[in-house]
């Protein structure tokens, strides 16, 4: 059974809903949540979409996927033919520069997308999309623990704040909601941001309010969520993001009363300074 919440879905308003309804066949190996999840976009915002990269070889004998490991071709056709489609059946631009994970599965996956969709942009790579970075910050801590505990157990002990080496679970969420408002694309864009199953669900899990998740939960290769701000400053906007098909709204100003109720103050954030707060 899934542990992610139904409460905090709204329904999306029928004057900015865009009612996709494709008609076009998914990519082969893609999700079915995401055609759930594009069915009900929005239009006119400063979309992006937050995915997990495409299918990866398999992980070695200790069940850990190193950073190593490539696409496989099927992973690599996928990621193509997903930005060929996002491209040719949604009311937004692709043509906008990509954020990425350094590792080199994730910079393919942006780069096959934007190929896909015509597009040569720049790939942006950033630290918070990796670990250590976002919920790690000492790797001589955390990682003998995620080796003995399990990738599940891991992020969940993270989202309990019961894990040393990593970083208070509100901080992790807002990090990344920050690195997102500061590429905000123009009206009418959408921005990839490609990273790994770790922050992808552990981020869900923050903007969900839940402190544990299982299996049922965990994104799949090539998942992804859809997500928007408000047009209003950083602490005041609402975080709106689509994940398999619902919507749902998060003002930032809870997370940060979180953050704070935590006994942490604002200066510790990794906010980059081109942030607006007020």
């Amino acid at each position: 059974m899934n542990k992610l919440p139904d409460t905090t879905k709204v329904k999306l308003n029928p004057d900015v809903s865009a009612r996709h309804s494709p008609s076009a066949q998914a990519p082969a190996h893609l999700p079915d949540s995401m055609m759930s999840s594009v069915s009900v976009l929005p239009e006119n915002k400063r979309l992006i979409l937050f995915t997990r990269h495409s299918l990866r070889e398999r992980s070695d004998g200790n069940g850990f996927a190193s950073y190593q490991l490539p696409l496989t071709p099927k992973g690599r056709v996928l990621a193509k033919s997903w930005g060929r489609w996002l491209s040719g059946h949604l009311p937004y631009s692709l043509d906008v520069d990509s954020i990425s994970s350094p590792i080199g599965r994730c910079i393919d996956t942006a780069m096959l997308m934007q190929q896909g969709a015509g597009l040569s942009r720049s790939i942006l790579h950033q630290s918070l999309l990796v670990e250590p970075g976002s919920l790690v910050t000492e790797p001589e801590i955390a990682n003998p623990v995620f080796k003995e505990i399990g990738v599940l157990n891991f992020i969940n002990r993270f989202l309990q704040n019961n894990l040393d080496g990593t970083k208070n679970p509100y901080q992790g969420g807002l990090d990344i909601l920050s690195l997102f408002y500061q590429h905000q694309p123009q009206v009418g864009h959408m921005m990839l941001a490609v990273s790994h199953d770790t922050l992808l669900s552990a981020f869900l899990a923050v903007m969900l309010d839940v402190i544990e998740i299982d299996w049922n939960d965990w994104p799949k290769m090539m998942e992804g969520v859809f997500l928007w701000f408000d047009d209003e400053p950083f602490a005041k906007a609402n975080a709106n993001f689509i994940w398999r098909g619902q919507l749902y709204t998060r003002p930032v100003s809870h997370l940060l009363d979180n953050y704070h109720a935590s006994g942490f103050t604002t200066d510790k954030l990794l906010l980059p300074p081109e942030v607006k707060w007020d």
